[in-house]
């Protein structure tokens, strides 16, 4: 059984904080090359900015927080890049798993972990560990993930649970397995870098996620930025389904 309801079968209570956000850290690049720097530098620099997002969390109340590190698809990247990527990876768990224990926040990692070097993946499980009993902030990282790949896993790990079922699948029957089950849904999606689009980021979990794009690359996604996000939030009107007119109704009677 999932630990949250899905946005399609029942509604989520209003909030005035997203409860989850979701961001593509999108423009290290593009960061870096302005500046006439090599692309790592952009990278590096973009963990500083998870740093400042993870606090900016902490303080306006945030509970989950979800990045996607890097795509199932980023493989294609050229082979130099991808492998300073992963030790940029390694490098992080080794010098941030301290800071988040000490500030209450828990670390999970989603997507096929089974592609990483064992030393990443030691890593990855012993930081996990560390930080599980952890609740002010749940940090999800999405590295070698896809919203594909995580339907399927998803479908093919129930199917194996419940050999006996031949038909009368639902939504509750499937959450349990996917890769975020133990989070709502987002609440708020932001992309970076002024590409719009989810690029195979949470399909299933995004049903009902209020969208922000800005042009502000990810080395540069300040607080300020941040709030920006938020005040977008806050003014969307949140309908699931209904009209205006039932939600105007629901507040006169609250």
């Amino acid at each position: 059984m999932a630990l949250f309801a899905s946005s399609t079968q029942q509604v989520p209570p209003a909030v005035a904080v997203p409860r989850h956000v979701a961001i593509i850290m999108d423009g290290n690049g593009r960061w870096a090359r302005k500046r006439f720097m090599p692309r790592f530098s952009g990278h590096a620099r973009g963990v500083e900015m998870v740093r400042e997002t993870v606090r900016s969390c902490l303080e306006r109340g945030v509970e989950f927080l979800t990045l996607f590190a890097f795509s199932s698809e980023n493989w294609r990247r050229p082979p130099e890049e991808v492998s300073l990527l992963m030790q940029l990876f390694v490098k992080a768990l080794e010098q941030e798993v301290d800071k988040l224990d000490r500030n209450g926040v828990r670390l999970r990692i989603i997507g096929d972990l089974s592609r990483f070097e064992k030393r990443l993946q030691d890593l990855i499980f012993a930081a996990e560990a560390r930080t599980a009993g952890n609740t002010r902030l749940q940090l999800t990282i999405a590295a070698n993930y896809g919203g594909r790949w995580d339907i399927m896993q998803a479908v093919n790990t129930m199917l194996r649970a419940q050999l006996g079922k031949q038909s009368g699948w639902t939504e509750a029957d499937l959450e349990p397995f996917l890769a975020m089950s133990f989070a709502p849904e987002p609440d708020l999606f932001i992309r970076t870098g002024g590409e719009e689009r989810i690029s195979n980021f949470l399909l299933w979990q995004l049903a009902y996620t209020e969208l922000y794009f800005t042009g502000t690359l990810w080395p540069e996604f300040a607080r300020a930025e941040f709030d920006l996000a938020l005040a977008s939030f806050q003014k969307r009107e949140r309908r699931f389904g209904r009209t205006s007119a039932q939600l105007v109704g629901n507040e006169s009677n609250a």
